[in-house]
């Protein structure tokens, strides 16, 4: 909010008006109060200028404050509302969250409580109003392959973006699964080389001997079975793209060879004499960290340098927390469709499992255990119990990995939201009744979700276990 948020109090107690008015002096970011003593001078006021902000009673003299919310609702004039009265009783609380209430709260109200609450609804709806406008620019849920709505993915959309207009050397990070392949062919498909190869060289699969030959080529007669000239990666690539997977696996004397091509785009095929030329743009990826192989002697630093130009960092699935329901049922739908079967979606107990498991192997796990589950059933609602279970052992291995015990212990704040998350669920996605459940207020809820996609907040684990 550019300008001093604008907060409406709809009251009929004229003393207990001044004094709130009074409470909203303190707020530590300054709003402008307003006042008015009815609901039709509310509906008066709000149709001339909508406020941020509405803290309303419920027993005005003209009209019930619930009655008066639905009528807002209905003119399309619904605002933020915070409802402040004496009425104590579950029902009218329930129905003040179903008609729109973001809180509830009981008089007789505290200065401190009132200030608090107006204070942290302000900030939650400003950060919301922020996201909003800076989702809105970044690119949608789908992109060159990827699946993913939430932020992080949103902000890894424009980063390819922008590598790509670029003939810069790119290098990805990421854990096993996070797509580092897919990234790769984003990059060239959205490049000014994408009607030209992109040549991938798994450095972790060719055994060392071949590596040399996979790379540069080799001619007739250079070793033992080469019994005519082959091309190399670097020569098929020529006018496209190179794509180096898992290049902190490559030898050091390779790391050697490549070096001076990179520097010079000028190669000698194995057994050959006269040096070739070849126009390549050069991604490298890495599941490992690759300035710690540079500290530990086994990447050469000169290399590293070279290569490091565009560093590109793939999240894990648990920091893209929003994504992993997007990406079952998109897979759900995929492999159904490959296998023949009808399936329709997840039950809520499922998908609460699926949020709640941290997911160690990322994208790739996921796939694997819904296509495991398409396989093996017939069809219907996928249920909690048709989800694949790994001994205890192993899962006690998945969420300590390979630290120490005091790994295992988690910050609150990731539990809480694994169990927040959990209950919402579980509740069909009805945040409301989520929150009648777990004892708190919606907007509680609203204001820690916002909170978790700005900040990148990690998911906890929870009890769900699979080896996929």
């Amino acid at each position: 909010m550019n300008t001093r948020p604008l907060v409406l109090l709809v009251e009929d107690d004229v003393l207990l008006a001044r004094a709130y008015m009074a409470f909203l002096s303190r707020l530590p970011c300054p709003c402008e109060p307003a006042h008015v003593a009815s609901a039709g001078e509310a509906l008066t006021f709000i149709a001339e200028r909508k406020p941020d902000l509405l803290l309303l009673d419920l027993l005005l003299p003209d009209m019930h404050g619930i009655e008066l919310m639905r009528v807002l609702n209905e003119r399309g004039l619904s605002c933020p509302t915070i409802v402040v009265t004496v009425e104590n009783t579950a029902e009218v609380a329930v129905n003040a969250m179903q008609a729109g209430a973001l809180d509830y709260l009981l008089k007789p109200l505290s200065p401190e409580r009132l200030v608090t609450t107006v204070r942290n609804t302000l900030e939650g709806l400003d950060l919301k109003a922020r996201l909003h406008d800076y989702e809105a620019v970044l690119p949608d849920a789908g992109y060159e392959g990827f699946i993913g709505a939430s932020p992080v993915m949103r902000v890894l959309y424009r980063l390819i973006g922008n590598a790509a207009a670029s003939d810069a050397s790119v290098f990805i990070t990421g854990e096993s699964g996070t797509g580092k392949d897919v990234c790769a062919e984003a990059i060239h498909n959205r490049g000014r080389r994408a009607d030209k190869p992109l040549i991938a060289i798994n450095c972790a699969a060719i055994p060392r001997e071949l590596m040399e030959s996979e790379l540069f080529g080799h001619l007739r007669g250079a070793f033992t079975g080469a019994d005519r000239n082959r091309d190399g990666a670097i020569t098929l690539a020529n006018g496209g793209t190179l794509f180096f997977d898992e290049i902190c696996e490559l030898n050091l004397d390779l790391q050697a060879k490549l070096l001076r091509f990179v520097e010079s785009r000028a190669y000698k095929p194995v057994g050959g004499s006269r040096e070739l030329a070849s126009d390549v743009r050069i991604i490298c990826a890495t599941n490992r960290d690759p300035l710690e192989e540079v500290q530990a002697g086994r990447f050469r630093e000169d290399l590293y340098y070279r290569l490091y130009v565009v560093p590109i960092a793939l999240p894990p699935l648990r920091d893209r927390h929003e994504d992993i329901l997007l990406l079952a049922r998109h897979f759900l739908d995929l492999f159904a469709q490959e296998e023949g079967k009808a399936f329709d979606g997840f039950s809520a107990h499922a998908e609460a499992e699926l949020l709640a498991y941290p997911w160690p192997g990322n994208v790739r796990q996921l796939q694997n255990v819904i296509r495991r589950i398409v396989v093996m059933q017939s069809g219907g609602t996928v249920d909690a119990l048709m989800l694949p279970a790994v001994p205890p052992e192993q899962a006690s291995q998945a969420s300590a990995g390979s630290g120490s015990h005091a790994t295992q212990i988690r910050p609150l704040w990731e539990q809480e939201r694994t169990l927040i998350e959990r209950a919402i669920a579980l509740c069909g996605g009805n945040v409301i009744e989520a929150a009648a459940r777990l004892g708190i207020s919606d907007s509680t809820i609203y204001r820690k979700r916002a909170r978790w996609r700005t900040e990148g907040a990690e998911p906890g684990n929870g009890t769900f276990r699979v080896n996929g």
